[in-house]
């Protein structure tokens, strides 16, 4: 199917340097992995109201609390050791902190032992493999903590999760299959010994969205929002995490499409941006501004981009919300830009829209090196980013050429 003479025009006006560039100032040292609340979220907020402004929108932020955000707050130092000798374990490869852990500063030294086969008093329990975190916790009276296995990405890296379970009372690491293994079989033996803390602080702060708004919708008419989170996990002591490709890169595309489409859309349409803090605390930036627009009466179209790094077999979509008529045009923008679609999870902002009931899906591209030092910019491919770009420009561009009546938000329980 050839696409429209005006919008070929707009594909072409793409620029993948200029995405680039914005992906690896987002990444930069001086925005320390741009977690909520945190200065390099704020550094990130700075500069990416600069751009927006800079595009011509109107721009405005607007905070809502985040509660209880954890943060290690310095690295640990962890060893374990058996008959034959004593290892320090790295950490973020061999060792990392889970979310539920206490906050210890004070290292625990005790013996291994196996959560519910061995007593806990004074040991450090390792958590098999199949056994659940809930379910270790039974049985833990005295335990000095708990080891759980995490797996790790291609480049041997452990990945950061903000969001979980509340903190229970126990330190708890996790350590990779290999250290996993080893200190399972010293257990079972009988034997070994652990020494570590886990100093791991929970901080409650203010979560920052980003407004951008190119032009009001006229009475009746279709209403675009593009979305994309600017947050990460934030970086650890000793440890950058970029935060290149989650979600750097939806920013990039969100960016740029606005740019292109600011000035071309029809008389009537409406055009705006959120650029939502706190998606990785569990999407309370998308939370919060459905909620708003739901008591403001309006009723966009949401197109949510988390993830543009490397396009493989083919760009994940999931709809929310009376989504039938805005998946038809994104289907349909794939064949004129040769973007490849498939259904599949995007555990995003997009899911917060549409459970608020506004037609919303969620584009995710590939991202390499999830919450972890692995996502950095040179593993962002710009052809991605320039074809998931393509693909929001072209699905907005025809919701706006080819509009329907406007229908308030289905009713429903916000998520």
């Amino acid at each position: 199917m050839m696409a429209p003479a005006d919008l070929l025009d707009l594909l072409g006006q793409v620029d993948p340097a200029r995405m680039t560039a914005t992906v690896v100032t987002l990444a930069s040292d001086p925005m320390a992995g741009r977690r909520v609340g945190s200065a390099g979220g704020a550094a990130a907020r700075a500069w990416l109201v600069d751009q927006l402004t800079a595009l011509g929108a109107d721009v405005r932020t607007e905070g809502f609390p985040v509660r209880a955000v954890p943060q290690v707050y310095q690295a640990p130092a962890v060893t374990w050791g058996d008959r034959d000798g004593s290892t320090p374990l790295a950490f973020g490869r061999q060792v990392a902190i889970h979310p539920a852990s206490a906050d210890t500063t004070h290292p625990r030294r005790g013996a291994l032992g196996i959560a519910h086969t061995d007593d806990p008093a004074g040991r450090w329990l390792v958590v098999p493999a199949g056994m659940s975190l809930f379910d270790a916790y039974r049985d833990t009276q005295g335990a000095a903590g708990l080891l759980v296995r995490r797996p790790v990405d291609a480049d041997g890296w452990q990945f950061t999760m903000l969001a979980g379970p509340d903190p229970g009372p126990l330190p708890v690491l996790t350590l990779n299959p290999d250290t996993h293994h080893a200190v399972l079989t010293a257990a079972a033996r009988g034997e070994g010994w652990l020494d570590a803390a886990t100093p791991l602080r929970r901080e409650d702060v203010t979560g920052t969205n980003i407004h951008g708004e190119f032009r009001p919708a006229g009475p009746g008419g279709t209403e675009l929002l593009l979305t994309a989170h600017y947050d990460g996990v934030g970086d650890h002591p000793g440890l950058r995490l970029p935060a290149a490709s989650d979600n750097a890169t939806g920013v990039a595309v969100v960016l740029e499409a606005a740019r292109v489409l600011a000035t071309a859309l029809p008389s009537g349409v409406g055009l705006s941006v959120a650029l939502l803090d706190g998606e990785e605390v569990g999407a309370l930036g998308s939370a919060h501004h459905a909620t708003q627009l739901r008591a403001s009466g309006a009723a966009p179209l949401v197109i949510n981009v988390d993830g543009a790094g490397h396009l493989d077999a083919a760009a994940a979509v999931e709809a929310g919300g009376p989504a039938h008529r805005l998946l038809a045009l994104l289907d349909q923008a794939g064949r004129h830009t040769g973007v490849p679609l498939a259904a599949g999870p995007v555990a995003s902002d997009n899911r917060r829209y549409g459970g608020a009931g506004f037609a919303a899906v969620g584009i995710g591209a590939g991202m390499g090196g999830y919450h972890s030092p692995a996502d950095t910019p040179d593993k962002v491919d710009p052809t991605t980013l320039a074809a998931t770009t393509r693909l929001v420009i072209a699905t907005a561009h025809l919701a706006a050429t080819a509009p329907a009546t406007r229908s308030a938000p289905t009713t429903g329980r916000d998520s």
